[in-house]
């Protein structure tokens, strides 16, 4: 009995190396349960760790942007003013140098007109002159007895805005003939008449507006100076209201521009004798406004002033003043208001509230029978008496 028992015990000696051997695959066990725990843990601090620098990131992307804007929008408005500023100073600096050069030539050469310093001239926004001849005296009382003021309105309309409206023309070949004793009768009535240094005649229109814009430049200081046909209805209010939204553009050229084609043949009206110098027979002019109306600023008109003696004259008015500009630094600006039709036309846009500048017939380079029809004109498309005297300057 004593042998078998002890065959069934564990030697002693055996205990410590089942223990040590127990223990260790314990800890196998423990690491391997442990290790994936502990990893997960590790990836997710290192997650939202990038999360937190991501949102970060992101936040300081946005920011930056914001600033980024801000900086575009100083840096936008600092150079609008910027540009601003050198509009205004070059449109100065132009002043000063046409002013300087007329003094200049009127001293030098011993010819043209001379221009006066600013000081001494009469101060005026608009100098409009209304080409006319000595047989046009029903047409320049249709203008007076319609949207040209008379009297006392005339002056008043110079002293409060600045807007000076004259018949403009010349003298006869004869000197003291009977056309200008009438017409020296009719100034007296109604003193609305711009004399010029001019013999009238048909084929002389780009020398008279030459003549007419520096004679007006050496009387009148003006922002700006037009031109137009006695044959021609205008809202002056509605023409002060157009022009005073261009005047810190400097030279510019307004009225409604055309390309019209160069006539060689003879015999035809609107013939041009130097039709060669445009090229081929069939070319057409270069874009120039309507001869009926049209408006330039004051450096334009010195400039004429200036330099009348050797700009040259075209057979057509209106593309002698054109080609005065070319290759200037000129604006031109193609306003068709300037060039409506008679009603219905002028009278459907005054019905809804775009007034017209002017208004005449192509089909007559002016109003059909103008003497009879323009007091109609006047009725149906004109800007009323308020008008002018309400218009903004």
């Amino acid at each position: 009995m004593k042998g078998k028992s002890s065959s069934g015990r564990v030697p002693a000696k055996w205990i410590p190396i089942f223990s040590i051997s127990f223990f260790t695959i314990g800890m196998i066990f423990t690491a391997k349960i442990w290790s994936p725990l502990d990893s997960n843990k590790m990836l997710i601090a290192q997650k939202r760790h990038e999360q937190e620098l991501q949102i970060v990131s992101e936040d300081c992307t946005a920011k930056k942007k914001k600033d980024e804007e801000k900086k575009k929008d100083v840096t936008r408005s600092e150079v609008h003013r910027t540009h601003e500023a050198i509009r205004s100073l070059d449109k100065s600096i132009s002043m000063l140098q046409m002013e300087l050069s007329a003094s200049r030539s009127a001293v030098e050469k011993g010819r043209g007109v001379n221009v006066s310093s600013p000081s001494e001239r009469k101060k005026a926004f608009m100098v409009i002159g209304i080409n006319t001849a000595f047989s046009g005296r029903r047409r320049r009382d249709s203008l007076r007895g319609t949207w040209m003021p008379q009297g006392e309105q005339l002056l008043r309309l110079e002293r409060e805005k600045g807007i000076i409206v004259r018949f403009m023309i010349g003298h006869s070949a004869t000197s003291n003939s009977i056309l200008d004793r009438a017409l020296d009768s009719e100034d007296s009535q109604h003193k609305d008449f711009l004399r010029l240094e001019h013999v009238e005649g048909y084929h002389e229109l780009s020398a008279k507006t030459k003549t007419f814009f520096a004679t007006a430049v050496a009387k009148w200081d003006a922002d700006f100076y037009v031109k137009v046909d006695d044959d021609v209805h205008v809202n002056l209010g509605t023409l002060a209201a157009t022009l005073a939204r261009r005047r810190a553009t400097p030279r510019v050229y307004i009225g409604c521009m055309k390309s019209g084609p160069v006539l060689s043949q003879k015999n035809v009206k609107y013939h041009e004798p130097e039709y060669w110098k445009f090229g081929e027979e069939g070319n057409k002019y270069f874009r120039h406004a309507t001869g009926q109306i049209y408006a330039i600023s004051k450096d334009l008109a010195t400039y004429i002033s200036i330099n009348q003696h050797i700009l040259h004259k075209y057979a057509n008015e209106d593309v002698s003043l054109g080609s005065w500009f070319i290759g200037l630094e000129v604006e031109h600006i193609d306003d068709r208001d300037m060039c409506c039709g008679t009603p219905p036309d002028c009278e459907w846009k005054a019905q809804a509230g775009n007034l017209c500048v002017a208004s005449f017939d192509w089909s007559c380079s002016g109003i059909c029978k103008s003497v009879d029809k323009i007091q109609f004109v006047h009725q149906q498309c004109g800007e009323g008496e308020d008008a002018l005297w309400n218009a903004l300057i």
